[in-house]
This record gives structure tokens, sequence and C-alpha cells, in this order.
């Protein structure tokens, strides 16, 4: 008998998370994402996270060298694998997945 997928990962308790949010300050977006990464990471990885954020203007070459072409784009370095995420990152479940936080549910099945 097949066991239930859950929610979260189980080794995703112990991780820290290295994660670089690329945005342009002076957009809505921009300043959406960062609001709800900034409350992502209070609720989900309380403690176990870096989230640097960096504004393509001011530093652009960072930007350049991780071939950024859209903001707001989240960059999860750690753990691995490497992951990208393009948006106001307002979708919570995709996000939480994005960032292996969370499996899928046999109900999307």
């Amino acid at each position: 008998m097949k066991k239930p997928l859950k929610k979260t990962s189980p080794h995703s308790r112990q991780r820290k998370y290295v994660l670089r949010l690329y945005v342009s300050r002076s957009t809505l977006k921009s300043q959406l994402a960062i609001k709800n990464m900034k409350r992502l990471c209070q609720e989900h990885l309380k403690g176990r996270y870096d989230l640097e954020v960096i504004d393509i203007h001011k530093q652009p070459h960072l930007a350049r060298d991780e071939q950024i072409v859209a903001v707001p784009t989240l960059i999860k370095r750690l753990p691995l694998p490497l992951r990208r995420l393009v948006g106001d990152m307002s979708d919570l479940n995709k996000v939480l997945f994005g960032l292996d936080l969370r499996t899928i549910s046999t109900n999307c099945l």
C-alpha cells in the first residue's frame, strides 16, 4: 500500500536555504515579490535562510553574471538543485513547490 505524499519534504526541516531575489525596486511587482518572500521565509523557513535582495539597477553586474532576463527572479542556490522562479511570488503553493518545501499532493494528479 502506498503512503500518501507529505506536504513538506522530510529533509527540508533541517536544511539552510540560500536565496537571491533579483528585483527592480521601482516596480510594484518587485516590491510585492520582496514582501511575499520575506513573509514566506519567516513563516516556512524560520531562521534557516539567507535571503539577499539585489536591485538590478544598483548592481547590474550581479544580474549579468546570473543571466537574469526578467525581474523579479528568485534563485535558490542551496540546497541543491539550483532553481529559478520568476514573478511576484504571490502563488504560495508554486513557490513552496519550487523551493522543495512542498510536494505535489495526490489530489493534483
